[in-house]
């Protein structure tokens, strides 16, 4: 397996990624601005394919439409110049003062048709440039204080505007889906649709369910405390993963963004395997972008820049490799079996099988031996992880 990286991979970047100029909260900028161009010509040449972003990303809040088209005119020129695609788009509706109560669901009614106006604005862009998901991420979609936000309003409203882009790509044909991006909290003090679970849930109150899915990030399941490789096989199996933003975090505090692979690795790990290979039991995978959702370190000059975006690709390149090898080790295999793995996709109910069938089945509950699983009939649970950890550390195959 070449670790070098090709478009094949469908390695993507958010163009606010490598444009990142290193601000926090503490801190101003400690990079000067990245221009499109020179962007869409680096991740080329570092093998990425493509490029994502937001409308202020490309063209600053408030311009002109001959600002806004100007830029346009460039991007396009980068791409035809290199071949790199825009697999995804999505609007800021996070970073401008009017929108300080959020978008969607302000409290103010002008904000929010404003709102609408403005990702509508952006959704026709993407569709120009080929794009085939829109992320909606609700940075502001939220509150500080229980007093001050009516939740259920709020997600009245929030419904209330994404059935009326169903509707609009629906109407004018548009090859389009929507990607829902969860977070718990920061820069709102609780976001609403925190995590995968609640925006699919919120999903199927939809008047067209079927356009509608998630964009999990690493980070934000993992603020949360949840098992991220464990969220993205709950929406690989309720078909629902559209997009998915990889980068790195470690533990329960702010959003890090690290480098994919630099925050829990053991996660990672596991994660690649399961859009690579379905995981332990070979299920549905994932053929879209792996894009990239990380702020390169603010103590890194340009060049930290290039760095830290190629080794986001090799770090997944290296992880695919390790599950490759994970998966054909036939110690691997055998512990699988050990640990009785593959017996979770067998139907706990025989064909046919009634709840009457199952009362009067003695062997079921009357005559099961409890008691055997008292110091014997381990699971093997430790030993498959020990292999699991070794590959990953290249210590076997």
């Amino acid at each position: 397996m070449t670790l070098t990286p090709t478009r094949d991979d469908k390695f993507s970047f958010g163009l606010w990624t490598v444009g990142y100029n290193g601000s926090d909260p503490f801190g101003g900028p400690t990079r000067p601005p990245l221009d499109v161009v020179e962007a869409v010509e680096k991740l080329a040449g570092l093998g990425a394919y493509g490029l994502t972003f937001h409308d202020d990303d490309l063209f600053a809040f408030g311009s002109t439409d001959a600002e806004r088209q100007k830029q346009i005119d460039r991007l396009k020129q980068a791409l035809a110049d290199t071949g790199l695609v825009i697999p995804m788009v999505t609007t800021n509706l996070f970073s401008a003062p009017v929108f300080k109560d959020g978008g969607f669901t302000s409290n103010d009614r002008g904000v929010r048709r404003f709102a609408m106006r403005k990702a509508m604005r952006q959704l026709e862009l993407g569709v120009e440039l080929g794009a085939k998901t829109f992320v909606m991420w609700g940075g502001r979609e939220g509150a500080e204080y229980d007093s001050a936000k009516d939740i259920r309003g709020a997600l009245e409203r929030y419904r209330e505007a994404v059935n009326l882009f169903a509707d609009y790509v629906t109407d004018k044909g548009y090859d389009i889906r929507f990607a829902i991006e969860p977070k718990p909290n920061e820069p709102r003090g609780d976001i609403l649709l925190p995590t995968l679970g609640h925006a699919i849930a919120f999903i199927e109150t939809l008047e067209r369910p079927e356009l509608f899915g998630v964009n999990p990030e690493v980070g934000h399941e993992q603020m949360a405390g949840l098992n991220f490789t464990s969220g993205i096989a709950q929406a690989l199996y309720q078909g629902k993963l559209f997009h998915i933003d990889l980068n790195g975090q470690k533990g329960i505090k702010y959003d890090q963004d690290l480098v994919f692979g630099h925050g829990d690795l053991a996660n990672a790990f596991a994660l690649v395997d399961l859009l690579e290979n379905g995981g332990p039991n070979g299920g549905p995978t994932y053929d879209g972008p792996r894009h990239f959702d990380y702020k390169p370190s603010r103590t890194e000059d340009i060049s930290g820049v290039w760095d830290s975006a190629a080794a986001n690709m090799r770090m997944y390149l290296l992880l695919k490799e390790r599950a490759a090898a994970f998966r054909a080790d036939p110690e691997v295999q055998e512990a699988l079996a050990a640990s009785r793995v593959a017996q979770i996709a067998e139907p706990t109910l025989n064909q046919g099988e009634s709840y009457d069938d199952l009362l009067a089945d003695r062997t079921a509950f009357e005559d099961f031996d409890t008691d055997s699983y008292f110091g014997g009939k381990g699971f093997g649970f430790v030993r498959l992880n020990q292999l699991a950890i070794e590959h990953l550390m290249g210590a076997r195959g």
